[in-house]
């Protein structure tokens, strides 16, 4: 696939990496031009550094990975709301939460998800890649380590499945949880595993290990 990201930090450059490795075509767009392309160069297969209007034009899929802080103005820069990204799957891995607490910061029952479709009217937005640190993402598939599950939300069909098929790429396994309107409860994942690591626990030990056939988890018994 034609694959643009948007941004180049270490989430950007994770998931450029895994995705060239598989044999995308991958071209990566920042504020920096200089940035995107020393980027390019240490990724190497061909990674192309582009004008960020460039490398939402003509891809497969986008991947928004800026802080969340900075999705209006990337988003903006690239003609967003004039619907250049219609149609396009559109994979937002972005966390809007307090630093090293976690809490979230949009207002009670938005979502950043739901936030970045409107400022990208007609783009196909997709959670996803928004639980992990980006080193996750920074080994081949295969190494021995234990595959992980990413849960994604995502109102179209075939924008899941894109972004399934990404997920597949860098060692994931694939989880799409619902629509777009399921996406808050995916962002308040992300700050209680968030507020976790920082208070110094294991977020995997706060979750009960349960059997993915089991479907009286909350029931009485």
């Amino acid at each position: 696939m034609r694959i643009g990201i948007l941004g180049t930090g270490t989430l950007a450059a994770a998931l450029g990496e895994g995705w060239a490795r598989a044999g995308h075509r991958v071209a990566i767009g920042g504020r920096s031009q200089v940035k995107a392309e020393k980027l390019a160069e240490r990724l190497g297969h061909e990674v192309l550094a582009v004008a960020p209007h460039e490398a939402v034009t003509g891809r497969d899929a986008v991947l928004l990975a800026v802080s969340w802080d900075g999705v209006e103005d990337m988003l903006g820069s690239v003609g967003a709301s004039d619907g250049v990204l219609k149609g396009m799957p559109l994979i937002d891995p972005t966390n809007a939460v307090t630093h090293g607490i976690g809490t979230l910061l949009m207002e009670s029952g938005a979502s950043m998800a739901a936030r970045i479709a409107e400022l990208a009217p007609g783009a196909r937005v997709v959670k996803a890649f928004h639980l992990f640190p980006a080193d996750q993402w920074t080994r081949p598939p295969g190494d021995g380590r234990p595959r992980v599950t990413v849960a994604m939300c995502g109102d179209d069909a075939k924008a899941l499945r894109v972004a399934g098929e990404l997920v597949r790429d860098v060692g994931g396994i694939p989880a799409a949880l619902g629509t777009l309107s399921r996406v808050r409860q995916l962002e308040e994942v992300a700050g209680f595993v968030i507020g976790l690591a920082f208070a110094g626990f294991d977020p995997s030990s706060a979750v009960p290990h349960i059997p993915s056939n089991d479907r009286h988890v909350g029931s009485q018994r």
